[in-house]
């Protein structure tokens, strides 16, 4: 196995999970994952865990929402299974990330409705998300194997610690203010943030993070005006989208358009009520991710992008007592501001051109 295999499972589970002796672990295993999670599964051994694990592929998502005839109703074992876990890891490796691409938006927005329950229930778990460097997701990247897994590595594999550090200069310029002010090419954005907290995403429960990698700083803006434009092309329900343009006004989309894929953004939108609604607002500060790869794990992550996403806002980031806003979906969709772009907080400049403040080569 190659070490750095077992070195990704031991920074899951030792610095993401933070799981304990006792713990009651599941561990969700996708089709081309199965080295990582023998790895994990060594892992939560040597740490006296109890380990579940399930399969999942989108195969098996695509057959069972295009068999099912009538209403969704909830599963009511996966709840009860999530309720009694402790920590719930989701190891990625599909073969298709387009899979599910011809589920009807209909089907999949009722599956998703009848089983909010389940998510809130695993969200109620230490959860965390990461991918196993697969071929398939080398080959949605336009990569060799052997490279994508050096990039993967090169952006999972970090002093997660000395990058906690660094990202909470930007936590505390955030927490400290009223409002962001976000300016590129075909993006206007001003989003209230004032007494909003700010998570320090660093690919730990400790810090109310949950993917591995990880490497951003967001929040959850109290309403939002302007237009932005996402140019960073994705790939979103199995489809591709590119050239995203929202206009907002008060937090909620009221026009869209994309140069492709106008259609999957429509179906999103119109998941529920709270689908469109600006639910974060997020900036990517891992370094070691240096290139798009179509795969949002990773790229809303990287320096020189920040990203927004409709739908649900993350409860960390909200004051005591409130709730944020409801939704059956959480979309990320990403702009590149490398150049001609600035990000303003109380309108200082914090960082122009993709560098920060306190990095070399900013220039205020």
């Amino acid at each position: 196995m190659d070490e750095r295999v077992r070195e990704h499972a031991a920074i899951l589970v030792d610095w993401s999970a933070r799981v304990e002796a006792g713990d009651d672990v599941v561990v969700s295993v996708g089709p081309d994952a199965h080295q990582l999670a023998v790895a994990v599964a060594e892992k939560l051994g040597e740490r006296g865990a109890t380990l579940l694990t399930t399969y999942d592929s989108g195969e098996l998502r695509r057959a069972y929402l295009h068999a099912h005839d009538g209403e969704f109703e909830e599963s009511g074992h996966e709840r009860a299974l999530l309720e009694a876990a402790d920590v719930y890891l989701s190891l990625g490796g599909g073969r298709n990330r387009s899979a599910t691409a011809d589920v009807p938006d209909e089907r999949r927005r009722d599956h998703r409705r009848a089983n909010r329950a389940v998510r809130e229930a695993r969200y109620d778990t230490r959860w965390i998300s990461t991918v196993h460097p697969t071929r398939a997701l080398a080959q949605a990247a336009n990569m060799a194997t052997e490279e994508y897994r050096e990039f993967a590595y090169g952006a999972i594999l970090r002093d997660w610690e000395a990058m906690a550090e660094e990202m909470a200069r930007m936590k505390r310029l955030l927490d400290a203010g009223s409002e962001l002010r976000l300016v590129s090419a075909g993006t206007d954005l001003r989003a209230s943030i004032e007494g909003r907290s700010a998570v320090n995403s660093a690919a730990s429960v400790a810090y109310d993070s949950h993917n591995l990698p990880s490497g951003e700083v967001f929040t959850a803006p109290a309403a939002a005006d302007g237009e932005v434009t996402f140019d960073v092309p994705m790939t979103l329900r199995g489809r591709p989208v590119r050239d995203v343009r929202l206009t907002v006004e008060d937090g909620e989309v009221v026009d869209f358009e994309a140069a492709e894929g106008e259609d999957v953004i429509a179906g999103i939108l119109d998941t529920d009520a709270g689908a469109r609604r600006i639910g974060e607002f997020g900036i990517g500060m891992n370094r070691g991710i240096d290139r798009y790869t179509d795969n949002v794990l990773f790229d809303e992550k990287m320096g020189d992008t920040v990203h927004l996403a409709v739908g649900r806002a993350y409860d960390a980031c909200l004051p005591d007592g409130e709730s944020g806003n409801e939704s059956a979906v959480h979309v990320d969709m990403i702009l590149d501001v490398s150049e001609a772009s600035r990000l303003e907080v109380d309108g200082e400049v914090v960082q122009r051109n993709g560098r920060f403040r306190w990095e070399e080569g900013f220039d205020g």
